[in-house]
């Protein structure tokens, strides 16, 4: 056990600025006897020790220091100093008096820290040349609020920058504030490559707490490096080999320069270059060619200027602009087509790339394929339109249509007729006459009346009113279509309604005499032959046409002229029917 009064206290004790500072004060008196005081002092800048408190069995008694309003002390004796600043980074005494065992005492040293700020990093603004003449600025780094000051160190693509002569250059700035705090920047200079047109830059704020080293990084940042070209391209978009007439073409020029060098177009014509200033946008490198044709293909060369070292790069492309013409279509025969012909029709074209044929009608429904239809007995119903369209399989949308128009020509042919027409005396009627022809007909009426005429291409209806007269009823009417190639005609017969009703109900009561005589006939038959007197069988025939007058015997007698009149009435009713089947 020890023999005298000891006194520990750690050597230092870190506290944050604007945290509280615990300061422990521990102490061994033999004996376990009791302290008679402890008294706190701190250091001042002359290391005049200046007494803080003084702290007895019977309390704690504050001295008028400037930490009176900020320190407190706690049951194991142990000082507080609350709202830490940098000025508090000093030295601490803790003396204990012990009676007849005297008097100890210790020290501690306060130290202050604050964290610094996460780094800001600024690149370059103005870009970087790799020509520079001097070793230009990369980037600028600051960090605020920090103490005590901080190292900053430079990291290109991850890996640490080190200071080299004429190679990498850190300069760093340290600026105390009102506060006591410190602001640190630091500026990178090295030089530049093209390479370095990818790299990124960042920096490492470092500084020390509790005895360890911590780091914060800024944002890794990219620079604007200015390079010359060396490669130059010149491309077709969309693609050359499908460029048909009629597309919006644009030729694209791109250098591997920075900054982008200015772009001149022109175009090959003969034995010189003619340069295209109304459709280029410099800046861009993009040539405009809306609307392209067939003299749209050529050669076309961009040129790039470098306005840094004035040296010039060019390209060439050829641009293939493809296209259908002179589409055609011949007939064979070229002569006037008349029903009952025949005719081919060919198609031909004209193209840098292979071709398809393809026929349909006015209704646009494919009737063939190939360059060539033929077409036999041509009626006037034959479609009067076909188009041949071709199309280049090879550059979708590449296509054109030629139509052809065929007149076959004829003498009129009616197709239509209102016969027979059941009418009645003195009513207003309307006759019907269709017809088809070509070259267009008349149509002419064998009868005097009101007509009316409707024309739908090569068909042609005529419609005559007239009041039905007797005469009327006995001839009809004649309708006649002509025109230079020929004449058609046909009859229209007019049937009086009446006339009609009245044969009618003629047939009809012949029908029921008829059906009447049949069936007595029938019935006395059926009777003669169940008495026995019609016998059976072929050796039992009998003519009953001439009957034995017997008075056992039925006897039926059919006058012949009631015959003669019945079948009359038959046959006239055949007739009405057949006529009116004629009708």
């Amino acid at each position: 056990a020890a023999s005298k009064l000891e006194i520990s206290m750690p050597p230092v004790v870190e506290a944050e600025i604007g945290g509280t500072a615990r300061i422990e004060c521990n102490f061994y008196i033999p004996e376990n006897a009791s302290y008679t005081y402890v008294d706190w002092f701190y250091v001042d800048h002359s290391s005049k020790q200046v007494r803080l408190c003084h702290i007895t069995a019977s309390g704690v008694q504050k001295d008028d220091t400037e930490y009176k309003e900020r320190l407190s002390v706690g049951e194991d004796r142990a000082l507080s100093i609350s709202k830490v600043t940098v000025q508090d980074a000093r030295t601490f005494m803790c003396q204990v008096g012990a009676g007849s065992y005297g008097v100890g005492e210790n020290h501690t040293n306060l130290s202050v820290y604050k964290v610094p700020e996460t780094p800001e990093i600024e690149p370059n603004s103005g870009g970087i040349s790799v020509r520079s003449s001097e070793i230009p600025e990369i980037a600028r780094c600051t960090t605020k609020t920090s103490f005590p000051p901080p190292n900053i160190t430079w990291h290109k693509n991850g890996e640490q920058l080190y200071p080299e002569d004429n190679q990498v250059k850190i300069q760093a700035t340290l600026t105390r504030e009102s506060s006591g705090l410190y602001s640190v920047s630091s500026t990178l200079y090295t030089p530049v490559t093209r390479d370095d047109r990818h790299s990124r830059y960042h920096c490492t704020v470092h500084y020390w707490m509790q005895g360890q080293r911590h780091a914060l990084d800024s944002q890794a940042v990219k620079v604007n490096i200015f390079y010359p070209a060396e490669n130059l391209k010149l491309q077709v978009v969309p693609s050359s080999a499908l460029v048909k007439e009629g597309d919006n073409v644009k030729l694209v020029c791109e250098s591997d320069g920075n900054p982008p060098p200015v772009f001149t177009f022109s175009k090959k014509k003969v034995n010189e270059w003619q340069e295209l200033e109304s459709l280029t946008e410099p800046e861009s490198g993009v040539l405009d060619l809306p609307d392209v044709n067939k003299s749209s293909s050529g050669t076309y060369r961009c040129q790039s200027l470098d306005l840094d070292d004035m040296t010039q790069k060019e390209q060439e492309v050829e641009l293939v602009v493809n296209y259908i013409e002179g589409v055609h279509v011949k007939m064979e025969p070229s002569s006037t087509l008349h029903e009952g012909d025949s005719v081919m029709l060919s198609c031909d074209a004209h193209s840098p790339v292979a071709l398809n044929y393809h026929w349909r009608d006015e209704e646009d429904k494919k009737v063939a394929d190939g360059n060539q239809l033929f077409l036999r007995n041509l009626t006037f119903e034959t479609p009067k339109k076909f188009s041949c369209k071709v199309v280049a399989p090879s550059v979708p949308g590449l296509e054109q249509s030629k139509q052809v128009s065929l007149a076959v020509q004829g003498k009129p042919r009616i197709v239509a007729i209102s016969s027979p027409l059941y009418v009645r005396q003195d009513e207003v009627v309307n006759l019907t006459c269709k017809a088809i022809a070509f070259p267009p007909p008349t149509v002419q009426w064998s009868i005097n009346g009101t007509t009316h005429e409707y024309v739908d291409n090569q068909h042609i209806a005529s419609n005559l009113t007239v009041r039905v007269s007797h005469d009327l009823l006995q001839a009809g009417a004649m309708c006649r279509v002509s025109n230079e190639l020929g004449v058609s005609e046909k009859h229209i017969k007019l049937v009086d309604q009446k006339s009609t009703a009245e044969s009618q109900g003629v047939i009809i009561v012949a029908i029921i005499v008829a059906i009447l005589v049949v069936a007595v006939l029938g019935a006395v038959i059926y009777f003669l032959h169940k008495k026995g007197k019609i016998p059976c069988g072929r050796a039992g025939k009998q003519d009953i046409t001439k009957p034995e007058a017997r008075k056992d015997k039925i006897v039926v007698e059919v006058k012949s002229d009631k015959l003669s009149e019945e079948a009359g009435l038959l046959q006239g009713a055949n007739g009405e029917k057949r006529a009116a089947a004629d009708q």
